[in-house]
């Protein structure tokens, strides 16, 4: 599986988005910028729309199984 390089701000987004999933309070707001944001990305790269999810979701919620 080859992998994807994030840019810095979806992966911001992408990690703001949990934190307040986490809480009990994630926004319209950010759930909208995530997805937008993701699927500009996804254009961009040429890529799959729910791949780049997928793996984006993977990189922040589960780094440590990513990384290793």
């Amino acid at each position: 599986m080859a992998t994807i390089d994030f840019p810095e701000d979806l992966i911001a987004l992408e990690r703001s988005a949990w934190e307040e999933i986490q809480a009990g309070r994630l926004t319209v707001a950010t759930a909208t910028a995530v997805q937008a944001r993701l699927t500009q990305f996804a254009a961009e790269a040429g890529v799959d729309r729910y791949t780049v999810e997928m793996r984006l979701k993977r990189a922040v919620r589960h780094a440590e199984t990513v990384e290793g």
